[in-house]
């Protein structure tokens, strides 16, 4: 069933955001990756429309498409007070996320080797101490 809503956040830089739904009702992850138009459309205010399957954390859009301005029906919805950036994504401290990799890499690729495995967490945790997905 397709829905509309607003676009109350999206961060170009990670790749996703969050939908308000018209009439209410819990907010909508959105990915990148799910939408149907120009990323560089889908700011804060746009109104769209999408389909929403049950995600691991809660609802998820898929196929979002940017509708026209709804200039007529009024501001765009505002976010909360509440609203904080940290609360939109689990950030691990580099011992949680070398365990995370490693349990994954163990699970997917058992033949890999101990070094293997070191030398993976060590290139993995970079690149995400570099993009801030793990605590200082």
């Amino acid at each position: 069933m397709v829905r509309s809503g607003t676009i109350f956040s999206f961060d170009n830089v990670r790749g996703y955001g969050f939908i308000v739904p018209d009439g209410g009702g819990e907010d909508v992850f959105v990915h990148a990756n799910d939408l149907l138009d120009d990323k560089g459309l889908f700011t804060p205010g746009t109104a769209v429309e999408f389909e929403v399957a049950q995600g691991e954390r809660g609802p998820k859009a898929f196929a979002v498409r940017a509708l026209e301005s709804r200039a007529d029906e009024g501001p765009p919805v505002r976010r909360p007070e509440s609203f904080d950036d940290d609360a939109l994504c689990d950030v691990l401290s580099p011992r949680e996320f070398s365990n995370e990799i490693t349990d994954v890499l163990l699970a997917k690729v058992p033949e890999l080797t101990g070094t293997q495995i070191v030398r993976i967490r060590e290139s993995l945790l970079a690149v995400a101490q570099k993009h801030g997905w793990t605590e200082d």
